[in-house]
């Protein structure tokens, strides 16, 4: 999309100072670089169902092959090789110089790709140092999904720790009499779903006038759920020259207005535009009759290893993780209706191995990060190309390799097919009944043992401390789960 600004106007910041504002409703302080008036900037063609990316007028710094290149404290550094990371994933060497020196940076990556570190050592580091007063956080960091705020929670926690900053976590779904707490007693860097954070700040337990870093992550899906009013109203509240760092899977109409409004002269990178870019993933549609997909989807979650069901409603989610427990098979529900402690311990029994199959609808989409799952199921077909995107983006993560599968009755052809086409995958095409050889093959399906299974949930951290206090323990201060402190 070719755009000109024209004449910009004066307005007022909400300090009440003087502030320069483009037509377009980007704000940006003299000198920052903006374009002058007059000067059209143009940008390359628009790709498929997404914007075109802005042009970065002072040009960026250069990629890094190693982690010791950038500019990372010491500490940072060191935990780094705690960790056996010595290289930069393409979108961490590419970004984190820029954001290191405080530029703004829009990143586009699927899920895998390292995105948490590309804009968590910038934050990190450019926060490291200061000390946050009560309920005045410095850096902040917005997601869609309770499950990616506790994913960029526990992997930026060993890093906090290293430059000694507090690390809390605001979600839906928890207490907030908690929450409020952990914010009075001070963290540095806030991790947050954007309505729960709307609901702190408007009634006075966080305050964001100090925030001078924020990220978006999954900017995307922020707005496919309706956040966006959330969003920018917690926008407008943070430092109003302050860096920001925009990262997405994918770019849409949406998406380009935060770009417009927020960023300013941004680095931007973009890095595996779509799953089926990924060289280790397979894509197969499996065709099969209406009467024989319940068994064969049976059989796909018999097989050795962890796979992930998606299917449209919590009712179906739960009818069907009801049927493999019956038939032998080691599954659990995800999804909306469960609240966040059961929500927490099914993932915790799906990565450790307790269960095998996770029954999942669109909540697992993203924020899910499983070592070593080769294999994706949708039993029933997403709706659009970006919701297969993103839950194909459970599987062949960081260079590992991984098969999408999606079961398709013949009145959902024609539909698959224009999916497909949109989302530029050209899948592997295979009639399937259940038994076949071929779906063997494909997921490693195979008969279940018939012996039906009960899965114990395991004992939270709640009611440990419940039955601590019930035995005249002390219970614990509220706090949010999880705080990394100094």
């Amino acid at each position: 999309m070719n755009r000109t600004r024209t004449t910009a106007r004066v307005s007022r910041t909400r300090d009440g100072g003087p502030h320069r504002r483009g037509t377009d409703g980007r704000t940006g302080p003299k000198g920052s670089g903006m374009p002058r008036t007059g000067q059209p900037v143009t940008r390359p063609a628009r790709a498929l169902g997404e914007f075109a990316l802005p042009v970065t007028i002072t040009p960026a710094l250069p990629a890094v092959e190693r982690f010791a290149d950038l500019d990372l404290p010491r500490e940072l550094l060191a935990a780094l090789g705690a960790q056996g990371l010595t290289a930069p994933f393409a979108i961490q060497a590419a970004t984190l110089p820029n954001s290191l020196a405080g530029r703004d940076v829009l990143g586009r990556g699927r899920t895998g790709s390292g995105k948490t570190l590309a804009f968590g050592l910038a934050l990190l580091a450019r926060t490291a140092g200061r000390r946050a007063e009560p309920r005045h956080p410095l850096g902040l960091v917005l997601v869609p999904t309770r499950e990616l705020a506790q994913q960029v929670t526990e992997a930026l926690t060993p890093y906090a720790r290293a430059v000694r900053l507090r690390l809390a976590t605001v979600v839906g779904g928890m207490p907030v009499r908690r929450q409020a707490t952990a914010l009075n007693g001070g963290a540095e860097i806030l991790v947050a779903t954007p309505g729960r954070l709307k609901d702190l700040v408007d009634r006075g337990h966080c305050r964001l006038d100090q925030v001078a870093v924020t990220v978006l992550d999954e900017a995307d899906q922020m707005t496919d759920m309706g956040f966006m009013p959330q969003v920018t109203a917690l926008l407008d509240r943070v430092r109003p020259h302050g860096q920001r760092m925009l990262f997405s899977a994918t770019l849409d109409r949406n998406v380009d207005l935060l770009v417009r409004r927020y960023l300013d002269d941004a680095v931007v990178h973009s890095v595996d535009p779509s799953a089926g870019a990924v060289s280790t993933m397979e894509h197969h549609v499996l065709h099969v009759k209406s009467t024989d997909k319940h068994a064969t989807t049976t059989e796909i979650a018999a097989r050795e290893g962890s796979v992930i069901l998606f299917l449209d409603t919590k009712h179906a989610v739960d009818r069907l993780t009801e049927h493999l427990l019956g038939s032998g098979v080691r599954a659990a529900a995800l999804h909306g209706g469960k609240t966040q402690p059961q929500r927490t311990r099914t993932l915790k029994q799906f990565r450790t191995g307790r269960v095998s199959v996770l029954v999942a609808t669109n909540v697992a989409a993203r924020g899910i990060h499983v070592d070593n799952l080769d294999l994706v199921v949708n039993v029933d077909p997403p709706s659009d190309h970006k919701d297969y995107l993103h839950r194909g983006g459970r599987t062949a993560r960081a260079g590992a390799s991984g098969s999408v599968v999606t079961l398709v009755t013949p009145n959902q052809r024609r539909s698959m097919a224009r999916l497909m086409a949109t989302a530029g995958i050209v899948p592997q095409i295979t009639q399937v009944c259940a038994g076949a050889p071929d779906l063997h093959r494909i997921t490693g399906a195979q008969a279940p043992s018939g012996i039906p299974v009960a899965i114990t949930a395991p004992v939270s951290e709640d009611g440990r401390r419940r039955r601590g206090a019930a035995a005249g323990g002390r219970r614990p201060a509220a706090a949010v789960t999880p705080i990394a402190a100094a």
